[in-house]
């Protein structure tokens, strides 16, 4: 008879997710976990001792996204993403097709530089407001804002500073982001070029082939919290106090990476950079650093945390055991077959329970399975791509995508859930088997002798 413990726990998974991903009433998707979290630890599941190894596995994670959010803010602050959604349109040049291909690189950068979350959150309403000033119809505004989202979130695979759950699931594999980066950056652009070009094959004949080139002065308040309050003499001023600005993110972010490499953690390197910029604020526009604590989304680090004190229940009450023996025989055979069956795994299971514990419980499983270190990394490595781009097939997948629908539909964009599964089924599957089949042929060749060691 099975314990009641186990019940309890598999329940609580059950309704929790169902709860984060209904949000009645709009209700923050920490509440239901946390709710959950004291529920399992409650039920013996979870043990005080079990907390204190999952604050240190989630800790240094949390920091460094807290961190990059507080640089993102800071930006919005300087007004710095006004002034790319007005260099955006003014790049585009009254072409529709150009602006399509923009658009996809700025998502991409934006998750580079920031998050996949933080991405979606800024750059979706600058669209939004983009497209509706420029009086585009409904349907051309799809293009630009799936592309747009699908690229964001899927561009959290390349390196793995870009996701908290990739962070997390790092800490688990015991595995450094610079290392990460290197296995994980080509074969994912790679997929990200092959998505976007899916993407751009589809939508070709809709997107309009002109568009406005007037358009100035974006006001974004009805989608942003921030109002921009720098006002430069010209426009010249602007441009290279904004172009100063990137330059500083850009090094932060290079050095989280060499941080990673010389064994410095990497959330001090993200702390530090997000203090000199606050600093820089605080000099420039007078404005100190204490309205931080009001604007910074710390339910995010209360979200991760529970969440993963729920996976954590699952796995002390033997999930992490049934699946080895269902996961064992597909990791174990050929490393290709490795990559794709785990990769295809957790895109099935990142649809049906979200990525976030889909892939904490396949990270948390590979970890117990004693593989040998290539096994282990290229399964890892597949979970990730599964996880990050198998994860939108459906608007379910990720809280990520789940965010950007709320918002279009803020926007007043008419785009329905079976609309979205009739595109994402014909470039998601393709974009992740790729992916997953380039990321065994990448690794072998270039770390497969060093990994074997």
């Amino acid at each position: 008879m099975v314990d009641l413990t186990v019940w309890i726990t598999i329940i609580t998974f059950l309704v929790t997710l169902g709860f984060i991903l209904w949000r009645p009433r709009g209700i923050n998707e920490a509440i239901p976990a946390a709710i959950g979290a004291i529920i399992v630890v409650l039920s013996g599941s979870v043990s005080l001792s079990d907390l204190g190894i999952i604050a240190g596995t989630i800790s240094g994670a949390a920091i460094t996204i807290m961190a990059t959010i507080v640089m993102a803010i800071v930006l919005e602050s300087f007004g710095f993403f006004n002034w790319v959604a007005e260099k955006l349109a003014a790049k585009a040049n009254g072409s529709g097709i150009r602006l399509f291909w923009y658009v996809n690189l700025l998502c991409f950068l934006m998750t580079l530089f920031f998050n996949n979350d933080g991405s979606i959150l800024i750059t979706t309403p600058i669209l939004v407001m983009l497209l509706n000033n420029m009086g585009i119809k409904n349907h051309q505004k799809i293009p630009y804002l799936l592309s747009g989202g699908l690229i964001a979130t899927a561009s959290s695979a390349p390196i793995g500073v870009s996701n908290i759950v990739n962070l997390i699931a790092l800490k688990i594999v015991h595995m450094s982001l610079y290392l990460h980066t290197a296995m994980m950056f080509v074969p994912a652009t790679l997929g990200l070029l092959l998505l976007v070009g899916l993407l751009f094959l589809r939508f070709y004949k809709v997107l309009p082939k002109t568009i406005p080139t007037n358009i100035q002065g974006l006001s974004l308040k009805a989608y942003h919290p921030l109002k921009p309050v720098v006002h430069h003499e010209s426009e010249r001023q602007r441009s290279r106090f904004m172009r100063n600005v990137l330059l500083f993110v850009f090094a932060v972010r290079v050095s989280l990476f060499v941080a990673s490499f010389v064994n410095i953690p990497v959330s001090l390197m993200a702390v530090i950079g997000s203090l000199v910029l606050l600093g820089w604020r605080w000099v420039y526009l007078k404005i100190p650093p204490g309205d931080m604590l009001k604007k910074t989304p710390w339910y995010i680090i209360v979200f991760a945390f529970c969440m993963y004190v729920i996976i954590y229940g699952l796995n002390n009450i033997g999930l992490t055991d049934w699946l080895i023996t269902f996961m064992q025989p597909i990791v174990s055979g050929s490393l290709l077959h490795a990559s794709v069956m785990m990769g295809v795994l957790l895109s099935v299971l990142s649809n049906i329970f979200n990525n976030h514990p889909a892939l904490m419980v396949g990270t948390l499983t590979l970890t117990h399975m004693n593989l040998d270190l290539l096994s282990l990394k290229i399964a890892y490595l597949a979970n990730v791509i599964g996880s990050d781009m198998g994860s939108l097939l459906l608007p379910m997948g990720t809280l990520a995508t789940l965010m950007w629908m709320h918002i279009i539909r803020k926007g007043k964009v008419k785009f329905t859930w079976w609309e979205y599964v009739k595109i994402t089924g014909v470039v998601i599957p393709p974009t992740v088997l790729f992916t997953l089949v380039v990321l065994y042929y990448w690794v072998s060749w270039l770390f497969g002798g060093v990994l074997q060691q």
